[in-house]
């Protein structure tokens, strides 16, 4: 049965940084698409950063520079290096496999719980 698990969130200071990481179980995980979602206080979910199987990786302006999306094969995982945060990127944060056409996205996974992370000013 497929699983996505996330970890890594917590509290921190604008400026800092975080490494998120996402177990995924019960799918073949080097063909797939990978990304991660971000779901704020009181709005709606949003794409942050895919990356392809070939390791090709794309980011929402709001965070271009700043995060870096990741994936280890070998270990079915994907990652998220948050750097130099900002209180506007508190959400929940969660990842995702799928595929892409073209250069869309499409998530084919179940959402895991996500993993909060909390930016202070």
């Amino acid at each position: 049965q497929e699983q996505l698990m996330e970890s890594g969130g917590g509290l921190v200071q604008a400026g800092e940084f975080l490494t998120l990481s996402c177990g995924v179980s019960g799918r073949i995980f080097a063909p797939l698409g990978a990304g991660w979602f971000r779901q704020p206080p009181g709005k709606a979910r949003e794409l942050v950063a895919t990356i392809r199987r070939d390791g090709s990786t794309n980011y929402a302006d709001s965070v271009k520079g700043r995060f870096t999306i990741s994936r280890d094969n070998a270990k079915n995982t994907v990652s998220l290096r948050l750097s130099s945060l900002k209180p506007e990127d508190t959400a929940v944060y969660y990842c995702s496999v799928g595929r892409f056409r073209g250069d869309t996205y499409f998530p084919d996974s179940r959402w895991g719980q996500g993993t909060q992370v909390t930016v202070s000013s």
